[in-house]
Formats: structure tokens, C-alpha cells, sequence
């Protein structure tokens, strides 16, 4: 299985095109997915060229996911792919404007060789503070929220992408960025299920493929953050919530995770919490540094063999209905 680690892994690259030395990278480790952002995305014929490079390259398919929420989370920018915030639509509750334009979206973003979006978000938004979530949220009432979170998914997998909820457990009571630093939300496990686990728990109700998490400590929970902490994932995740598919890390090169370890230390502690996907952003070197560490740990017998068998079946299983969907 030690062949098979890259599997874990979802990395991007920095400037408008890989390098070789990227490509190198992405092949000859097996990496999992590709994460594209927004200069890699404009022109569009630019990322379909990126795309199409690796999977002719690549043994194994792999995941190419992007964050195209609307409004400014809008990696892909200009029609058709485009489209307005979470939060105006919620607003005004046009539930009907938002699955005409995200509908045009997916499709377009498909035949571009898109097949993860890593959405729909399923924060609240519960306080003005919160930066980080400014439009990306469909509002604050879960009744409200959840049929935007179920349009979302019907969507995207009615033109064959797969979704990816997030940022479990509830991000929405937070202040601080976790790009910044490591988040805190003040809410208890009575709070959670009341109010956090509704929209999440719709989200996997109507088949979410994923589940991101985040740099977020909720004390109150437990005194690990989400990323590193069995209590959110093995718990609350799959024990309450029943959840039994792939749980990625928000990207572990953010200054929220700075405190958690080298880059190495992360994806370790986060996959030993019972994270499947290790997300790196940009930085492919850091998922470079990252893998050689988790592989050595692997060969010290640090990785459990039946959790890691676990999760590569999770993730092979997943790539079975990209195979299916592209035929």
C-alpha cells in the first residue's frame, strides 16, 4: 500500500501554469487530486489545457476539484461558469435564480474536466464578524438554508461532479479567519445538534460525497482543533451524523494549521483523526515534504494498515464514479 499513499493527497500549484517539475510530482507520486485556483482558471482554455496534461499523464484518474461558490468565491470567472453570492440568494430566498444559474455553471465547468466542487457551504451565518464566510452562506435559518444545500447537490450530480460539504462542524459562530490563524466558535454538542448539525446532516442525507472540516476550535467540543480531533470526526461525523465517505482537511498549508506541526506532522495527525484526503493548496512542495513523512511513519508501523486500507478504498471508490460518469 505504500505505493498508494499519494492517493491521500490533493495539491495545486503556484502561477498560471504547472511546471515540469509539478507535473514530475503529480505522476510519478500518484497524487490523488488537483486543486485549481484563479489564475490557473482565466482564461478557461487554460485550465481545460491543465487538466487534460494530467490525465494523459496520470495511471490513476485523478480528482480535479475547485471552489466555485458564487460571488467572490468564483474561481472560474465570466459567463457561463460565473454566478452570484449564496447569501443574496438566500436573502431573497430565489431558490429558482439559483439553480438556473448554478445549472448553467456545473455543465460548463464539466465539459471543462471539473469533477469536485468543493461546496455546497453549510455554515450559518450567526454573527456580522465573520469575514471569512462574508456572501458564502445561504443565511442563518437551517430551514431556510437546506434547500439551497439539496438544489446544490441534485445539481451538481445530475451533470456527474461531486460535491464536497463543508466546513464541518459549523463554522459560522466563528470570528477569526482560519487563513489567519487557528479559529474558535463558543458553542456545546447540545448547540451543535440543534442548530450546526441540521444543515450538515441534510447535506449528507442528500449524498455529499465529502465532507471538508476546517482549522476551527470549538472547546466546548473538544481541546483539539477540528483537524486533528477524533471527538469532530469519529464522533460527531461518522458516530452521530453516520457519515461513512471520504472527510478532507480544509488546505494544511493555511496559517490556521500553523500550529499543529511541520507539514508532515499535519497530514499525519489529521489522517489519524480520521481524515481520508489531505489538502495542500498551492504549496505542492509542502504535500511533497508531507508524503515522504507519512510514508516513513508508514514503514515504522506508525500508520495503522486496516485505517489507511480504509481510506485508499474510500478514495478508489469515489474515483469508480468519476470512471462511471465520464463514460
Amino acid at each position: 500500500m505504500i505505493d498508494k499513499i499519494g492517493q491521500l493527497f490533493i495539491t495545486g500549484f503556484e502561477g498560471e501554469t504547472p511546471s515540469e517539475d509539478f507535473l514530475k510530482f503529480f505522476t510519478s507520486e500518484k497524487i490523488g487530486g488537483l486543486v485549481l485556483f484563479e489564475e490557473q482558471c482565466n482564461p478557461h482554455s487554460r485550465a481545460e489545457n491543465t487538466i487534460r496534461k494530467l490525465s494523459i499523464n496520470s495511471e490513476i484518474l485523478p480528482i480535479v476539484a475547485v471552489d466555485q461558490e458564487g460571488g467572490r468565491i468564483c474561481r472560474f470567472k465570466g459567463a457561463p461558469a460565473e454566478f452570484g453570492d449564496a447569501s443574496e440568494y438566500g436573502k431573497n430566498n430565489n431558490l429558482e435564480l439559483y439553480s438556473e444559474q448554478f445549472s448553467r455553471a456545473t455543465y460548463y465547468l464539466q465539459s471543462l474536466g471539473i469533477n469536485l466542487l468543493f461546496g455546497p457551504v453549510a455554515d450559518l451565518q450567526l454573527g456580522h464578524d465573520n469575514t471569512c464566510l462574508e456572501g458564502r452562506t445561504f443565511g442563518s435559518n437551517p430551514a431556510r438554508v437546506i434547500p439551497f444545500i439539496e438544489r446544490t447537490i441534485k445539481i451538481a450530480h445530475k451533470v456527474g461532479l461531486l460535491t464536497c460539504v463543508k466546513h464541518f462542524p459549523g463554522f459560522g459562530a466563528a470570528s477569526v479567519d482560519p487563513h489567519k490563524e487557528l479559529s474558535r466558535a463558543g458553542y456545546n454538542y447540545q448547540t451543535f445538534i440543534n442548530r450546526e448539525a441540521l444543515t450538515f446532516q441534510a447535506a449528507l442525507e442528500f449524498g455529499s460525497d465529502m465532507v471538508m472540516t476546517t482549522h476551527l476550535l470549538v472547546p466546548d467540543i473538544d481541546s483539539k482543533p477540528a483537524t486533528i480531533s477524533k471527538v469532530v470526526v469519529e464522533i460527531l461525523l461518522r458516530g452521530t451524523l453516520a457519515f461513512d465517505g471520504l472527510v478532507i482537511t480544509d488546505d494544511l498549508t493555511m496559517l490556521g494549521a500553523g500550529r499543529l506541526g511541520g507539514y508532515g506532522e499535519r497530514a499525519l495527525r489529521a489522517f489519524k483523526a480520521g481524515h481520508d484526503l489531505l489538502l495542500f493548496g498551492r504549496d505542492y512542495r509542502a504535500a511533497g515534504e508531507a508524503l515522504e513523512y507519512f510514508r516513513k511513519a508508514y514503514e515504522k508501523g506508525q500508520v495503522n494498515e486496516e485505517r489507511l486500507r480504509t481510506s485508499l478504498e474510500r478514495v478508489s471508490g469515489i474515483k469508480s464514479k468519476l470512471a462511471v460518469s465520464a463514460l
